[in-house]
């Protein structure tokens, strides 16, 4: 068929003004804004995404409402601090509107670690009755999708769900248990991000940067410079680039987190690796020394390893409480010596969030149990001073417990120990001269100190003699 002039006409005509219109607009926001989200309160709150450069988008909320436009494909505008309220829509407007809907404002958490903190609702105790009991509209849960990624990215795959007994069952115990205690002692929408990743190493929850310039850290960048594997999670990194740099800067109060049990083995290392990640997450979040609350790791049998070396990893553990603004849950005494996955995880969440309800938003309680302050030899006897004993001390179902003593020649025998007052006291007719006390040394302790409030003593020790994973990296 011979195509007349009119028809070519009407062709050219028909490219030409497709050539000449402008291009679509392209406005999507990050992963995390999504509909049942929630607002960090009282901060400043960025709103982010891509778009068209040049393209000018318009973000409205409540009654703000903040245009910018994009560079380099990227937008971001920054609301003003939000006071919680009834659920209200988010709109991003840039030749098309997006409505996000059923947002609301309150306390945001992220929740992160390997296996304790991926751990679900579904096997946790009670599960059944824990899940059909979990009728909270006003929790919000986001999980991250696990992926490793060999430098940082802007996004990541998710979605916010109402939590319900359909949404709960799939998501982090701990997280929904802290969250749970949070919302119903402050009566608020709470707000949990789970990022999270079994059996991984803290250094592959590090950015590079915050690696580099520890000379103890060097074999850990040399092991990832040898060659990124794109299945393998335990890599320097890989996971802050995948999974918490996606995140950035979303506003939140705090994080929690759960994890040390693939570090275990160089627990020296860790006591300088942990509190490095924590600055590094601070840092890059950009929003001051947030609230960083951790579990100790419960007790457990790791095979034919030294029992001393979870014993280290909560000594690093322990140290990490001189970092402003965090704190530590206990966990000696809800632990499994046969299952490195506990299914006590509500005692867990109520623990870090008595951390999070005193330090975080100012109540009154006691939120720790003892925890090691000083010593002082008196002749034959070593006295321990602890810090946190709330009520006063108490040994649970009969005598202390866990305590060894020694002398100069730094071998440790069993010793008794008794409560004084807000001290304890050590001894042992094998042992003239003390120099040392040390605590629940071992994986597997059953130890019985406890405040009258039910939190249990940290594992501690006085002295500063060689460590086994010394020099491990």
């Amino acid at each position: 068929m011979r195509t007349s002039r009119w028809q070519l006409w009407l062709l050219v005509l028909a490219i030409t003004c497709c050539l000449a219109a402008p291009a679509v607009a392209a406005v999507k926001p990050a992963a995390l804004f999504c509909d049942h989200m929630v607002l960090q309160r009282d901060a400043k709150v960025p709103v982010w995404g891509t778009a068209n450069d040049g393209e000018q988008v318009t973000v409205a909320f409540r009654d703000q409402e903040v245009s910018t436009v994009a560079k380099g494909g990227k937008w971001i505008v920054w609301l003003k601090p939000l006071e919680p309220g009834e659920p209200s829509d988010l709109t991003i407007a840039a030749g098309y509107t997006i409505t996000i809907k059923n947002v609301l404002v309150g306390e945001v958490w992220v929740c992160s670690g390997q296996s304790n903190m991926q751990w679900s609702v579904n096997g946790a105790d009670n599960a059944e009755q824990e899940i059909a009991a979990a009728n909270y509209p006003n929790i919000r849960l986001f999980t991250v999708a696990r992926k490793p990624q060999p430098e940082p990215v802007d996004d990541c795959v998710g979605a916010w769900s109402v939590c319900s007994p359909e949404t709960v069952g799939n998501f982090s115990a701990v997280g929904y248990f802290f969250g749970r205690c949070l919302n119903k002692e402050l009566n608020v929408p709470i707000g949990l991000i789970n990022t999270s990743w079994g059996g991984t190493i803290a250094e592959a929850w590090t950015s590079r940067p915050g690696l580099e310039g520890e000379g103890d850290f060097k074999p850990i960048l040399e092991r990832r410079d040898a060659g990124f594997k794109p299945n393998n999670p335990n890599q320097a990194s890989v996971l802050y680039n995948g999974m918490i740099h996606p995140l950035l800067p979303f506003a939140i109060r705090g994080a929690i987190w759960y994890q040390g049990e693939s570090n275990r083995s160089r627990a020296e290392q860790y006591a300088k690796l942990f509190p490095a990640m924590i600055t590094d997450w601070r840092k890059n979040w950009g929003q001051g020394d947030f609230p960083f609350l951790y579990v100790q790791l419960a007790p457990f049998r790791y095979g034919n390893a030294d029992p001393a070396e979870c014993a280290e990893l909560w000594e690093a553990q322990l140290k990490t409480l001189s970092l402003p603004n965090t704190g530590m849950a206990v966990t000696t005494d809800i632990g499994n010596f046969t299952n490195i996955h506990p299914t006590n995880k509500q005692d867990v969440g109520k623990r870090l969030a008595l951390w999070a309800l005193a330090g975080t938003y100012g109540e009154d309680i006691v939120y720790s149990g003892p925890l090691y302050e000083s010593m002082s030899v008196e002749g034959s006897k070593i006295r321990i001073k602890l810090n946190h004993v709330g009520g006063g001390l108490l040994a649970k179902g009969g005598p202390l417990t866990e305590f060894t003593i020694a002398g100069e020649d730094r071998k440790f025998v069993p010793a008794v120990a008794t409560i004084d007052g807000d001290t304890v006291v050590v001894q042992s007719d094998e042992v003239a001269k003390p120099v040392a006390v040390r605590f629940a040394w071992n994986d597997t302790p059953s130890p019985n100190l406890f405040n009258k409030e039910g939190l249990p003593a940290s594992p501690f020790r006085t002295d500063d003699f060689p460590m086994i994973t010394a020099g491990k990296q």
